[in-house]
């Protein structure tokens, strides 16, 4: 903030002294040593910040059961989930597999004791941004424990970081899923892996990463269900980028554009949904580029579905053009694109539109779920 501060202080100079005459040495003077000292007040006051954060960490990070600090620390994550992994803050959520809210060790006896009832047939559900696996119990809807009972599914929740890169998530999710399917405690016949949102980005990575590293798990894999997943981006980042460039355009407003940098790797690669790495190495991401992420198909062989909701009604006449759920439109959801490169070519009976639904309705919605049943439901039919 001091740093702001002073750059406005310092455009306004430059842009007054033509008319008013030159800013004088002594004033420019005045000006360093007022701002020094903000900065050496402020380095002691984070210094002793850090200390009490020190003692609070264990508090929020840790096994504590303070009311609200799951819901907490997953969007702090979601915001500034990247910087909280590059600094080794406590804070930052690391990845694992979860069953009933508790890490699981990786390990076949581990897991054998964890989950005495392990069934073959796996269902993962991986949450989205600012949220953790515990939120996929809503409006008294938890669709993992609806699939265990109605389809015989063993069902566990992927945690995360969800402010890092999501190639980043993708290549780590793909290793826990190789590392789970190995250790089961009983042969997996099947694997299906349902992403709301941000999850079904860092979904589709994973099975990119797996099949370049030749990975066994995306054999056992039958059926990806994608709910509410931005695979063109989501249109609420793609503003913020242009607010981004709007301030920066301008020289008494541009110092207030790097506090539209505050926002995590993930949200950045939501502009356009960026899978791989290749789409952000060696790049400053808020920077504006013309140039688009590589596409990325979908996994062959694997039946996916696309699940999309509008806030209209279902006989809403707006001449055809439907408002998207809040934060994703429906296009970007159901993966279709002008460019016929990067439409995901999802079936018209793999696809489904919720009416009169926002963004997070969708992972408590009965009817929601009821779709997702039928869809894992249906035996293997070779032609489709």
């Amino acid at each position: 903030m001091a740093d702001l501060v002073e750059a406005v202080h310092e455009n306004v100079e430059r842009r007054v002294a033509p008319i008013a005459g030159p800013v004088h040495g002594p004033i420019r003077g005045i000006r360093l040593l007022v701002y020094g000292s903000v900065r050496g007040i402020t380095r002691l006051t984070g210094a002793a910040i850090d200390v009490v954060l020190a003692q609070f960490a264990p508090l929020v990070g840790g096994q504590s059961t303070w009311p609200g600090r799951d819901v907490l620390l997953a969007a702090l994550n979601g915001v500034l989930g990247d910087y909280l992994a590059a600094s080794g803050n406590p804070l930052a959520t690391a990845m694992a597999l979860c069953y009933d809210g508790q890490r699981l060790q990786l390990d076949r006896k581990a897991l054998a004791a964890a989950i005495p009832q392990a069934g073959g047939k796996l269902a993962v559900l991986v949450h989205g941004l600012c949220m953790n696996d515990l939120q996929w119990t809503r409006l008294g809807q938890n669709y993992g424990a609806s699939l265990s009972r109605d389809l015989g599914y063993t069902s566990v929740f992927l945690r995360y970081n969800s402010g890092c890169h999501i190639s980043t998530n993708g290549r780590a999710f793909a290793g826990a899923l190789e590392a789970l399917v190995r250790q089961w405690p009983v042969p997996v016949r099947e694997l299906t892996i349902i992403g709301h949102s941000l999850g079904g980005l860092v979904a589709r990575s994973a099975c990119h990463y797996a099949k370049l590293q030749g990975q066994a798990w995306p054999r056992y894999l039958k059926k990806l269900v994608f709910i509410g997943t931005p695979h063109h981006g989501a249109p609420l980042e793609r503003g913020g980028h242009w607010v981004d460039l709007i301030l920066g355009g301008n020289p008494f407003t541009a110092p207030f554009a790097r506090l539209g940098k505050i926002r995590s790797a993930a949200i950045t690669d939501l502009r356009h949904g960026s899978l791989l790495d290749e789409d952000w190495e060696g790049r400053d991401r808020f920077e504006h580029s013309a140039d688009h992420p590589r596409p990325v198909p979908l996994p062959e062989g694997v039946r996916c579905y696309a699940i999309a909701a509008t806030t209209a009604r279902q006989h809403a006449d707006l001449n055809g053009r439907l408002p998207g759920d809040g934060l994703v439109t429906v296009n970007s959801a159901l993966g279709r694109h002008d460019d016929p490169a990067r439409a995901l070519p999802f079936p018209a009976a793999r696809q489904w539109l919720a009416y009169g639904m926002n963004h997070m309705d969708l992972i408590g919605r009965a009817e929601v779920y009821e779709q997702i049943r039928q869809w894992l439901a249906e035996g293997p039919n070779p032609s489709s």
